[in-house]
């Protein structure tokens, strides 16, 4: 047995019955699942142990967030590979077996993201990996595009969608594993970041597929909750990732970024929610805790910088148009 599927839950029982519902069908059997429940009320702990005594369950005394669930996930498993899977996503019956063919195929590959398609409108992408440019933006590579007609090819994403991927457990011990000061969101992008900085590769592969409703924790796309923290995160995933003559050569594009990220939630209603969460992930970053969370710069990763650099100014353009 190479992987272990690990599911983090909270208030999730009609989605997760689903997703094991799902999982249980797949022709390729060879792994085992962990169920990390984050302090559900909904009886999702307790439907677990009566209906999958099979399913290994950590079963939380309070919500600890994404990061830190997952994280005790992944210290629980055994396997080579772990791969990770929200509770609202519905998998294709081949898909565990293709994202383990994918991520075998190179030792230098540290994740894998699945095609991951819209749970209400399956011929819309939800999400095919995640990129992240000069701006401060990450964006899903994909998103809202025909699945018949975009993201068809296998190919180097900037960093796997923790929603739907598998990754190499080793590496991801030896680079920190999930980063718990995130709670929720960005959480996978600064983990691929590292990866990337210490000279792995994260795959986008287009024949594992999935289905993902989305939105199933923080309730909708826009809200105060999820802008507040990936305004925060989004800081400290900057400030903790750029090495400072990186930072200074991108900070003309960030700042462009987040003005404009600043004039889009003002017209959604949320520019002052927006602007306490950069305050909040300025002090995130130049606290104790968060400069001791500062990826060192080594000499030997600076071709993995050059090339991460030329695609934070290639993914400029690729968002925009």
């Amino acid at each position: 047995m190479n992987t272990t599927v690990i599911i983090p839950n909270y208030n999730g029982i009609d989605y997760l019955k689903k997703c094991i519902a799902s999982l249980n069908k797949s022709n390729y059997k060879d792994f085992e699942v962990i169920v990390v429940d984050n302090g559900s009320a909904d009886g999702s702990a307790d439907w677990m142990k009566a209906e999958h005594p099979e399913i290994r369950l950590i079963s939380l005394k309070e919500n600890l967030g994404f990061a830190p669930a997952v994280n005790l996930g992944i210290e629980a498993a055994f396997t080579k590979y772990v791969l990770l899977l929200n509770n609202d996503t519905e998998v294709d019956p081949d898909m565990v077996e293709r994202l383990e063919k994918a991520i075998d195929e190179d030792e230098k590959i540290f994740s894998v993201s699945a095609k991951m398609l819209s749970l209400h409108n399956p011929e819309l992408i939800d999400g095919a990996g995640d990129y992240y440019c000069a701006l401060g933006w990450a964006y899903a590579y994909g998103k809202g595009k025909k699945a018949s007609e975009k993201c068809l090819k296998k190919k180097e994403v900037f960093s796997a969608c923790a929603g739907c991927a598998i990754y190499r457990r080793d590496i991801l011990i030896e680079i920190g594993g999930f980063d718990e000061r995130h709670f929720a969101y960005l959480e996978d992008v600064d983990l691929g970041y590292r990866a990337r900085i210490n000279g792995y590769v994260n795959l986008y592969e287009p024949e594992a597929v999935c289905l993902h409703a989305g939105s199933a924790f923080s309730g909708s796309r826009y809200n105060e909750f999820k802008i507040d923290l990936s305004s925060r995160n989004n800081v400290y995933l900057i400030w903790k990732n750029m090495p400072l003559l990186q930072f200074l050569l991108n900070l003309p594009f960030l700042l462009v970024g987040f003005l404009i990220k600043i004039l889009f939630f003002i017209l959604k209603g949320y520019g002052k929610t927006y602007c306490k969460g950069l305050i909040k992930g300025v002090s995130m970053s130049l606290n104790k805790e968060g400069k001791s969370k500062k990826v060192p710069f080594r000499w030997k990763n600076l071709p993995s910088l050059i090339k991460i650099q030329i695609e934070l100014w290639i993914g400029i353009i690729r968002r925009l148009c």
